[in-house]
């Protein structure tokens, strides 16, 4: 316990208790992605998980914690996917196109996950801004890299990492949010092409 009298948090010791700490967090993706932050309670997610409710204090200090580390999961297992589905491909522009595959998939899979990620902006701005933040160095250092290599014309890759990362998050949010039903293919294509010829004629 800490000096006021809580339980601190701590890492599970077992395979059994990071299984019991995985299905806390799947339990609260699907509640506070369903009912947002605010109506979710500890209740409605141990019960999702099938836990008692004092479970959850060994694993989180309280719902803003599993909250953050909510969006710092969805960080983490984004970036390993794409990274997954853009190994061996030396072509950025083949990389930029299942990049994007990989993260309308993933984020088809995952709704309520990004709607956690989008409402960290209210609930914590510093892990909404880290989640961004890291993604754009990465991106930022693949566009330098593709541009030194002659893969792309040179530009600011910073400005660009903004970019495309924003056409991603906008995609994402047409399908979770406004319930578009484009199949995934159609719009990588679309987006692709965008990213080939641009808009002049």
């Amino acid at each position: 316990m800490d000096k006021a009298g809580t339980i601190e948090p701590k890492e599970p010791k077992t395979a059994r208790g990071e299984a019991t700490r995985r299905a806390l967090l799947g339990a609260a993706e699907k509640v506070i992605g369903r009912l947002g932050y605010a109506e979710a309670s500890i209740g409605a997610i141990t019960r999702e998980a099938g836990v008692a409710q004092g479970t959850f204090y060994i694993y989180f200090k309280g719902k803003d914690e599993v909250f953050s580390e909510l969006v710092r999961d969805m960080g983490r297992n984004l970036r390993h996917t794409i990274t997954g589905a853009t190994a061996g491909i030396s072509d950025r522009l083949e990389a930029e196109r299942e990049g994007l595959r990989a993260f309308l998939t993933f984020v088809a899979g995952h709704p309520e996950l990004y709607r956690i990620v989008q409402e960290a902006l209210f609930v914590d701005a510093d892990a909404y801004r880290a989640y961004f933040s890291t993604f754009a160095d990465g991106y930022r250092q693949g566009l330098e890299a593709a541009a030194l290599g002659g893969e792309v014309r040179p530009g600011d890759a910073d400005i660009r990492a903004w970019a495309l990362m924003g056409i991603a998050r906008s995609l994402g949010e047409r399908a979770v949010v406004f319930g578009k039903t484009t199949p995934i293919d159609d719009v990588v294509d679309s987006v692709y092409d965008l990213f080939v010829h641009g808009l002049k004629r």
